[in-house]
C-alpha cells in the first residue's frame, strides 16, 4: 500500500509542477491516513499499455466529477477534444451535455462523467471489444469508487457494454435497467 501512496503523491507532485496553482498538495488528507480511490485508478489508467489504443493518445481520459455523486453519466470513448485535455465531454457533445444537465438544475460539478474506454480511438471509431475488455475495469472500479444510484449510457456503445445486450437502443430506452444493483438508464449520445 506504501508503494501506492508514494505513487499517488509523486503523480501529484508533477501534475502540480505542469500546471501550477491548479492542484492543491495539502498534508491533510496523507495526515488522516485517507485514500483516494479515483486518484488510485487514475494512476493504474496513466501506466496502463493494456491495447494499443495507448500509443496513440495525447492524455488518457479518466472520469470526472463528484466522487460522491448519485448521478453517473457514461459515454462510450473520448473524442479529439478531450483526448487534448484529459477530461471527459468536453468538446461538442459536452458542450449539449452541459445544456441538458443546466436545463435540469445540475452542473458538471454534481455529476460524475466517464466513458467506456479511456483513450480515444483513432479517427473517433467506435471501441473494438477487445480494446473494452482491456479498459473496462476502470470504469467498473469508478462505478465502486463513485458509488452511484443512476447511471445513465449515453449511446449504443454504453448500453451495449453495460447491459451486455444487442439489442437496439430504441428498445433499450424503453425501460429502466438494473447494473450492479443500481439503475441504469441508456439513452442516445
Amino acid at each position: 500500500m506504501t508503494d501506492i501512496k508514494d505513487d499517488i503523491k509523486r503523480y501529484f507532485q508533477q501534475q502540480s509542477e505542469m500546471y501550477p496553482g491548479e492542484i492543491y498538495l495539502g498534508e491533510q488528507a496523507e495526515d488522516q491516513g485517507e485514500e483516494n480511490p479515483l486518484a488510485e485508478i487514475h494512476i493504474m489508467l496513466e501506466n496502463c499499455e493494456k491495447c494499443p489504443l495507448h500509443k496513440t493518445v495525447t492524455h488518457k481520459v479518466p472520469g470526472n466529477g463528484d466522487s460522491d455523486a448519485s448521478l453517473m453519466l457514461i459515454g462510450e470513448a473520448p473524442g479529439r477534444e478531450e483526448d487534448k485535455q484529459g477530461v471527459p465531454f468536453v468538446g461538442r457533445s459536452g458542450q449539449l451535455l452541459d445544456k441538458i444537465l443546466t436545463a435540469i438544475d445540475l452542473t458538471r460539478e454534481d455529476v460524475f462523467i466517464s466513458n467506456i474506454v479511456k483513450c480515444r480511438p483513432p479517427k473517433n471509431r467506435n471501441p473494438h471489444q477487445d480494446e473494452i475488455k482491456n479498459c473496462i475495469g476502470y470504469l467498473e472500479q469508478e462505478i465502486e469508487a463513485v458509488d452511484p444510484d443512476i447511471i445513465v449510457a449515453l449511446g449504443l456503445v454504453a448500453a451495449h457494454t453495460l447491459l451486455d445486450s444487442k439489442d437496439s437502443l430504441k428498445n433499450l430506452r424503453q425501460s429502466r435497467h438494473k447494473y450492479n444493483g443500481r439503475i441504469l438508464i441508456p439513452t442516445y449520445h
